[in-house]
């Protein structure tokens, strides 16, 4: 579908004569031309999240010269980022995200506008935040998250470029309730908690936010300069290691809960008590709550006490190999059901993962199976190689 913002005015922007030297290979496309260049300086975009999806999205957006250019994001440079998110740099750990990505925006291109916001985006902010920009980018890797941003966009009649990306494969697609269908559309209700893993759970490779954050700022950019056909009713799928690219068709849904005719939402919601899960993938916040949950000290000191406690690893066996907990047995998650016979429910048995997430479930599945002598490692190994252990690797 061929739409644009219809109300970016370029006759009121020039281009200096450095701009024209910067930009002169899109003003030589006559698709883009000087027009299609003034209304890219007069656009403005909002990044939700600078992380995998964010860096090459805020790097080709800059370099194209999109005029103002907001980043949400609440986290700090981590090293198990710099893997994917090529906007950040071995000097940039431990600095917050949005200013670390500011610095790396400006030095392309200093003629462009940068706010940032260092605060997640919630109910409370989201509209506030998104209004004074056109377009709105979901560089999300959460639910929840996906769930507001397009909540924010429909309420506020914005186009929401969205991207997904786990393990080899991303979709990408453009939800715009004035001209399409919107996510709700297709995905009414999230799925159970713990059916999909995170990228922190599953893991990403490198490239892919490459990829796919390139088709979502190519799609931007069409948005606004008004060329070629937008990702309006489609979604592309990309399967790295086939290395294909393939499409469907998606419909506006009559009865969708916001963007339809008569809409039973008509404002922002809780979307973790909706998604049943919180609005990030902090690895060190897996927790069964305070009943069921032990800390890693305190699982020391009982291990200590009772050498014969039964630890359960319930992460995956290429996961175990990275590092491990010496004494503890591994039984993966999705084995688990099916092994429950080798576990004795007379015994205290304390389960753990990477970051305490998988573990919750882990016992939530044995509860329901009449399990009561349980506790959840909260954190995970990460958590016990940072207070305990310190000689184990942190991945």
């Amino acid at each position: 579908m061929s739409v644009t913002l219809e109300y970016l005015d370029p006759n009121s922007i020039e281009l200096s004569h450095e701009e024209i030297r910067r930009y002169s290979r899109h003003l030589i496309i006559p698709e883009v031309g000087l027009r299609g260049q003034k209304k890219l300086k007069a656009s403005s975009v909002l990044l939700v999240g600078t992380g995998g999806l964010g860096s090459p999205l805020a790097l080709y957006l800059a370099a194209a010269g999109v005029g103002r250019m907001g980043l949400v994001d609440y986290d700090v440079v981590d090293e198990s980022n710099l893997q994917r998110q090529v906007i950040h740099g071995t000097s940039s750990v431990g600095k917050l995200k949005v200013e670390s990505a500011r610095e790396r925006i400006l030095d392309i291109n200093p003629h462009i506008r940068v706010d940032v916001y260092n605060e997640l985006f919630t109910s409370d902010n989201a509209l506030d935040v998104a209004r004074p920009y056109d377009v709105i980018i979901d560089g999300t890797d959460n639910f929840p998250t996906r769930y507001l941003v397009n909540d924010v966009c429909v309420l506020l009649g914005k186009p929401n470029v969205y991207g997904s990306i786990f393990r080899f494969e991303g979709q990408v697609a453009v939800f715009w309730a004035q001209h399409g269908p919107c996510y709700r559309c297709l995905f009414p209700e999230p799925p159970p908690p713990g059916l999909v893993p995170s990228c922190a759970e599953g893991g990403v490779l490198g490239v892919l936010p490459g990829t796919i954050g390139t088709l979502q700022a190519t799609e931007a950019i069409k948005l606004i300069t008004g060329v070629g056909d937008a990702l309006i009713g489609r979604m592309m799928l990309y399967d790295a290691l086939t290395m294909t690219f393939d499409q469907i068709k998606l419909r506006k849904n009559p009865d969708c809960l916001i963007c339809s005719d008569h809409p039973a939402l008509t404002e922002l919601i809780d979307y973790e008590q909706f998604c049943g899960m919180p609005m990030h993938d902090h690895q060190n916040g897996g927790s069964a709550g305070d009943e069921w949950d032990i800390t890693p000290h305190e699982l020391k000191q009982r291990w200590d006490a009772n050498p014969g406690l039964r630890v359960i690893d319930v992460r995956e066996p290429h996961e175990w190999e990275i590092v491990r907990i010496e004494g503890a047995q591994l039984i993966p998650l999705q084995t688990l059901a099916a092994r429950m016979n080798e576990l004795d429910s007379a015994e205290d048995i304390v389960l753990h993962c990477k970051s305490g997430a998988r573990s919750a479930r882990a016992v939530e599945l044995l509860r329901g199976a009449g399990f009561r002598k349980l506790k959840n490692l909260k954190g995970g190994i990460l958590a016990w190689a940072d207070e305990v252990d310190p000689s184990l690797p942190i991945y």
